[in-house]
């Protein structure tokens, strides 16, 4: 009974040992623009890899409550 607790252990904490060896590779994508070159005035395509971020949803922010003005006393 012990030796098929300690073969389970061991089966649990290696799972988590290999998951924890590779880490989340963020969501990246290539983004290309076309740019008008200063020097020769050609048009050349600029490219970029951005990473893409995840939108996570939330509450609304309150809006803010009209101003009051200072009202003179008679």
């Amino acid at each position: 009974m012990k030796q098929l607790l300690a073969l389970v252990m061991a089966a649990s904490f290696a799972t988590v040992a290999m998951a924890a060896d590779e880490p989340a590779k963020p969501e990246t994508k290539k983004v290309c623009v076309m740019q008008k070159d200063a020097k020769t005035g050609k048009d050349k395509e600029v490219c970029k890899t951005i990473k893409v971020h995840q939108k996570h949803e939330g509450t609304k922010v309150p809006e803010k409550a009209p101003a009051k003005k200072d009202e003179k006393k008679k």
